[in-house]
């Protein structure tokens, strides 16, 4: 049960069009009423939600107007609202012979000066409501037909891909029997060269669903404690068409997929404890580091402390000097680190060094069970993290010009490590030269590395028959701004409060430091939703909404303020995601405020009365540390094998 939308392309930047700019839905009854001759049409205008804002104030004044038959009916104008209600109903006599048999339900935004705003439309028609008599629900807002556009293609193009994913995941029981065959075949292993399902999931896998398809056959199997087990089974099929070590695990198949995946998932703590440091070095630093004498340019080569310019020669020596010293505490870092990389890591690669060495006895090949792991470790994990830190959650923006040059030179020195072989390292980039001495001790320290890194212990290897929680203690942290409802007197912007808030597994907190002693905190099971504020409640952006009950079980809300709109969605991520189990989540809620004596959304008196917009809980984003979820990775496996 999946619904997959999705855009990859370049499109065509357009100027703005008002028209164009619509949101929200619109409760609507519409029906067709009476006998004979005297039938009419009726049209029954309820409520609207989210309407587009359209007014400095961040709201609009929506009012609507029904057309059919040359008549126009209009409701009356609700001011400074986005979720108005009008409980309206307006009547047409329907029109047999009519040209144009269709209802057209507008929303505009009221102007006192200006003209009126348009803020979508809902077209129905009349001929196929003969048929159903009454139609009744929520209806998404259309925009008006496109006009023919003057700069088409003038102002340039934006290359975009976008996915929408839609997931109904059915209860476990309907994927039992696919994870049991999925596990009775990894746990058997090849018997008389048959793998029969595993086989057909790597036959049948296109090079464009292979990367998603290996993530979710690695969290399927770390949910179930086999993942050493699979991988394994994985292992040996691709060694068993591999004649060429040269070649070993340096194709896009379904097992480098898969480790490279499994790092990725398992690793990432180890990852950024490791690397880290280093990064961070790069960027505080913000040094200009080139050795390739054909891309250094004369204009980033001043020293304005000693107010002469710096000869080719200067800028690759100082350059060659500094990387030489990130490298080296870098491979110190990683060399020193086989007893914090997790234990299924280590086990893992113990399995994949002793497949190799097995497969590739020969005294000529002994390096290559070292480059096996390297290959996966350096060239697919570290490397690509050093290059873009921002992808692999190091850094929170991406590397400027320089910082990201730096970056790519120390990465390709971490690759020519991996690769164990110095001497193409020299031929294909000379200018490398100057830290091929590093290169070399590290091809050293990194054989000893994995030496160590093999060396797991039985105990160690005991754990890994359970299955692996992926989660953090902490699953998001970070300074926001609080302002807690009060019952009397304006909200304003100035009242919120810089505190520093962590979310575990157990709770939301707070603090006035990341040290600090918590001084309150919300348990995650009396939470109730977590939505987005409307920008005319504080008269600022990026404000989120946390509904729980409070100790004397009652309904409370506290409202947070984040720095940027990603920071908004990643934090209503976490929180959704950690929640989603809880019993009594809401369906609806207010996206404004309580002020004086009404909702300032939609204007209702009541306080403890229904919301005016849907909650939206299973609204999230997918994240590298998002829980283990066997039954979504059961139904993403399935329906590759439907399909």
């Amino acid at each position: 049960m999946l619904l997959f939308l999705g855009y990859s392309g370049w499109l065509n930047l357009t100027e703005i069009d008002p028209d164009e700019e619509v949101q929200g839905e619109i409760h609507l009854q519409i029906e067709i009423i009476g006998n004979g001759a005297a039938r009419k049409l009726r049209c029954v205008v309820f409520d609207a939600r989210d309407l587009a804002r359209k007014d400095r104030n961040g709201a609009s004044d929506p009012f609507v107007r029904v057309r059919y038959n040359s008549k126009i009916q209009e409701t009356s104008v609700i001011k400074k609202s986005c979720y108005p209600k009008w409980n309206e109903t307006f009547e047409f006599d329907l029109d047999e012979s009519a040209a144009e048999n269709l209802c057209i339900v507008e929303v505009w935004d009221w102007d006192l000066v200006s003209r009126n705003d348009f803020l979508g439309k809902v077209v129905f028609n009349v001929q196929r409501l003969k048929d159903v008599q009454r139609e009744e629900g929520w209806f998404l807002l259309r925009p008006d037909k496109s006009k023919p556009r003057l700069d088409e293609g003038n102002l340039g193009s934006l290359h975009l891909q976008v996915q929408l994913r839609d997931e109904m995941v059915l209860p476990s029981i309907y994927y039992q029997p696919l994870v049991e065959l999925l596990c009775q075949e990894v746990k058997a292993g090849i018997k008389n060269q048959k793998v029969h399902l595993i086989t057909l999931i790597d036959e049948t896998t296109t090079a464009e669903c292979r990367q998603e398809l290996a993530v979710n056959l690695v969290k399927l199997f770390l949910g179930q404690g086999l993942i050493k087990e699979f991988l394994d089974l994985l292992f040996k099929l691709e060694l068993d068409r591999t004649s060429e070590p040269n070649t070993l695990f340096r194709s896009n198949s379904l097992a480098s997929k898969s480790m490279e995946s499994f790092l990725k998932v398992a690793g990432m703590h180890y990852l950024h404890r490791i690397l880290r440091p280093s990064i961070n070095r790069v960027f505080e630093e913000k040094r200009y580091i080139e050795l390739d004498p054909s891309k250094v340019e004369s204009k980033e080569i001043g020293c304005s402390s000693l107010h002469r310019i710096h000869s080719e020669s200067e800028v690759i020596q100082q350059s060659g000097q500094l990387l030489q010293s990130y490298l080296t505490d870098l491979l110190n870092t990683i060399t020193r680190s086989a007893k914090i990389c997790p234990p299924v890591i280590r086990a893992t690669f113990q399995l994949l060094f002793k497949r190799v060495g097995e497969r590739f006895s020969e005294e000529k090949n002994q390096n290559v069970k070292f480059i096996a792991i390297t290959s996966f470790l350096c060239l697919r994990f570290f490397s690509p993290a050093i290059m873009s830190p921002k992808l692999f959650h190091l850094r929170e923006k991406h590397a400027d010009a320089h910082i990201s040059r730096a970056l790519l030179l120390l990465a390709k020195a971490v690759q020519n490590v991996g690769n164990m072989d110095n001497s193409i390292s020299r031929t294909k980039e000379a200018w490398m030269a100057p830290l091929q001495a590093i290169v070399q001790r590290g091809v050293a320290q990194m054989k000893q590395f994995i030496l160590q890194l093999i060396d797991i212990e039985e105990k160690d290897e005991l754990d890994l028959q359970k299955p692996i929680s992926l989660q953090p203690q902490v699953v998001k942290e970070g300074y926001l701004f609080i302002h807690k409802a009060r019952s009397k007197g304006p909200l304003l912007s100035f009242s919120f409060k810089k505190l520093y808030f962590s979310l575990t597994h157990e709770a939301l907190s707070c603090a006035k430091t990341p040290n600090s002693k918590k001084s309150s905190f919300v348990p995650l099971t009396s939470i109730r939703a977590a939505e987005k504020v409307e920008e005319k409640s504080f008269g600022i952006s990026h404000v989120m909404q946390i509904i729980y009950t409070n100790d004397a079980g009652q309904e409370d809300t506290a409202y947070l303020q984040c720095k940027c709109v990603n920071e908004l969605s990643q934090w209503l991520s976490a929180l959704r995601k950690v929640c989603g189990n809880n019993a009594g989540m809401l369906c609806s809620y207010h996206p404004g405020v309580f002020r004086g004596d009404k909702w300032s959304c939609c204007h209702l008196k009541n306080k403890a009365g229904l919301g005016c917009d849907k909650t939206r809980h299973g609204v999230t984003l997918r994240e590298w540390n998002d829980p283990l979820d066997p039954d979504l990775e059961a139904q993403l496996i399935f329906q590759h094998l439907l399909t």
